[in-house]
């Protein structure tokens, strides 16, 4: 066995796209990494609540009241009160009858799919879809069939095309992890009504961020939430805790109650972590110019990046907090190298790490080939000076790597 993964682990390195995890101290956004302090850009702590005080306490006075762990599944004995009062508070925000907590958001995909579909049912993925959601139509047993990317024109074709499939559920991301672009879902919406197929959104990076409430990209569109059959959102992300959850109707929380696997055989999440998360949820009712300053900074951050293009840095087209930057053709591809820019992501990131600034390369197989790129994320505990930080190393690095990292 010993041999096989070793040669699979040098191929990785190979191809520059060996992952390693890099330990840390401190809280966000700065942090201790290998003795140095470092800014970090590359947190989906958007709202940058993981490290606010009034969820530690809250998170304490939780612990001491209802203990730190679940003890036992939720259809057992370890669906306490902190689980039901998130679990209203949560319906509320995402304006559904109900909501259902699980213990983290690729759980909740892997519910949701597998209980509305099995064998002979299509569902019909967005292409750049989460990895979580792809995995779970397999596992569910139904067929994946995928649409190009933002395109409800090439969705309906499709559903046309599957017509006389037991059931058709059609997934997308509201905010799109990679790319940070958002679904559009008026048109997605419609095509579903018309063609009678089901649609789910996978909301985790749209929670907390878009909407005058917060409520996510269904809010933030003015969409009805009965015509999106269901919603999963995250915790872990803007909200600043841990866990998932799926809002919906009350017959779909039911049957998620009844026949989803990852709920019934599950511990149910950390009451206490249940708990500090009302909390989040008061910050995000209560404190709109978080979202406020968060826009600004990515509106800033926009208009100043936009010139990297002489360098063959090409910023995509995103207004969330998620600013990916990609490495165009021209940067000198390494030995070896499949689909061209992976080494020339790392370069970039390693010497804004040599400034004290971390922001992550993302290379294939989580983005397609030849598009490797460092995925800025912007939180609003960012201010305008640690703006100028990023932005005046980044300019620096893309100088001096350019003169030395392409192709002539």
């Amino acid at each position: 066995m010993d041999s096989v993964l070793t040669a699979r682990l040098a191929r990785q390195r190979q191809n520059q796209r060996y992952r390693q995890r890099a330990t840390t101290s401190g809280i966000g956004p700065r942090f201790q990494r290998q003795g140095r302090e470092m800014l970090a850009f590359c947190s989906n702590d958007y709202l940058g609540l993981a490290g606010d005080p009034r969820l530690a306490e809250a998170l304490a006075k939780g612990a001491r009241r209802f203990g730190t762990g679940g003890g036992a599944s939720h259809l057992v004995c370890g669906h306490g009160e902190a689980h039901e009062r998130l679990e209203r508070r949560l319906a509320r925000l995402t304006g559904y009858p109900r909501a259902l907590l699980f213990s983290s958001g690729y759980q909740a995909n892997l519910g949701v799919i597998s209980t509305l579909l099995g064998r002979g049912d299509v569902a019909l993925h967005d292409r750049l879809n989460h990895a979580s959601l792809l995995d779970a139509t397999r596992l569910a047993g139904a067929r994946l069939e995928r649409f190009a990317h933002r395109s409800a024109d090439d969705c309906a074709e499709r559903l046309a095309s599957l017509a006389g499939q037991r059931r058709a559920l059609v997934v997308s991301d509201g905010v799109f992890s990679m790319d940070g672009d958002v679904a559009d879902l008026d048109p997605l919406v419609a095509q579903c009504e018309r063609q009678r197929a089901w649609l789910m959104i996978d909301d985790a990076h749209g929670l907390g961020v878009l909407g005058e409430e917060g409520g996510g990209t269904r809010q933030a569109q003015g969409i009805a939430p009965e015509r999106i059959a269901a919603t999963v959102g995250t915790l872990g992300k803007a909200l600043g805790t841990q866990g998932a959850f799926v809002a919906g109707s009350e017959a779909l929380i039911e049957a998620l109650i009844q026949f989803s696997r990852p709920y019934i055989y599950t511990t149910s999440l950390s009451p206490a972590l249940a708990w500090a998360t009302l909390t989040s949820l008061d910050i995000v009712r209560d404190e709109p110019e978080r979202r406020a300053h968060l826009s600004s900074l990515v509106r800033r951050f926009r208009h100043e990046v936009s010139s990297l293009s002489e360098f063959d840095l090409h910023l995509m087209p995103s207004e969330t907090p998620i600013q990916p930057l990609v490495v165009g053709p021209s940067w000198r591809r390494a030995p070896g190298e499949r689909g061209g820019n992976e080494a020339a992501a790392l370069a970039l990131t390693a010497a804004l790490q040599e400034a004290g600034l971390w922001c992550s390369a993302i290379r294939p197989p989580t983005v397609p080939e030849g598009t490797s790129r460092l995925r800025f994320t912007l939180s609003a505990v960012h201010t305008h000076d640690d703006l100028d930080r990023l932005l005046s190393g980044l300019f620096e690095a893309a100088r001096r790597l350019s003169r030395t990292g392409r192709s002539v």
